[in-house]
């Protein structure tokens, strides 16, 4: 190859690698939200847990499960797994 070509193929590469690990920062520091997900932007949450105790506050992070009727609240600093049926997200 020449080397005008193999430089090129280095920058695609380069920029490849730097997508990624953009995105694989953006996941794990902006749990609220996914990189182009613009919808389900939830700022407020409630999560009513199996003693009957009701937890609200400002949501950090939530993670829901494709496989599953499970989501992850983190309100507050404190994390959640529970079913769907004991969470209230809102979008204040």
């Amino acid at each position: 190859m020449k080397t005008k070509t193999k430089l090129i193929l280095a920058a695609i590469v380069v920029v490849a690698l730097a997508v990624l690990a953009f995105v694989v920062y953006w996941e794990t520091h902006h749990g609220n939200r996914q990189l182009f997900d613009l919808q389900y932007r939830f700022n407020y949450g409630i999560v009513k847990l199996p003693n009957g105790e009701v937890v609200e506050g400002k949501v950090s992070s939530w993670l829901d499960y494709s496989d599953s009727d499970s989501v992850q609240v983190t309100i507050d600093g404190k994390t959640y797994l529970t079913h769907y049926a004991n969470v209230c997200l809102i979008d204040q």
